[in-house]
């Protein structure tokens, strides 16, 4: 399993915390480091909108310019914005069997990932 995000966002680290206390192994991608993968959001963006995988209620959102905001309309100029500023992608994002996780909720967590 691929874990997505930024190692010093605080949603972040409570995922790495949970995924840690439940011995669930996984690899990190820091966007910042490594980048984001335009092919990835594509999928991401197409399977569920462009709207949750940008998070519209974070700094990197709120410091943005009425235009630069108004900008973004659609998975393209979403993907460009999220490739510019990977800090404004929602985190931790991660995929599980084919299912997107969005956020730390550990509810959804330990129904996806453990079964319960």
């Amino acid at each position: 399993m691929k874990l997505y995000g930024i190692p010093n966002c605080d949603t972040v680290k409570k995922a790495r915390a949970w995924l840690a206390s439940h011995a669930i192994a996984y690899e990190f991608h820091d966007y910042k480091k490594q980048g984001v993968d335009a092919a990835l959001l594509r999928k991401w963006m197409t399977q569920h909108g462009w709207e949750p995988i940008i998070n519209r209620q974070g700094q990197t959102w709120r410091k943005l310019s009425d235009t630069e905001k108004a900008a973004v309309h659609d998975i393209a100029s979403a993907i460009k914005l999220a490739i510019e500023k990977p800090s404004v992608i929602k985190r931790p994002a991660f995929e599980h069997h084919g299912q997107l996780i969005l956020g730390f909720n550990p509810t959804q967590y330990e129904t996806t990932l453990l079964g319960k």
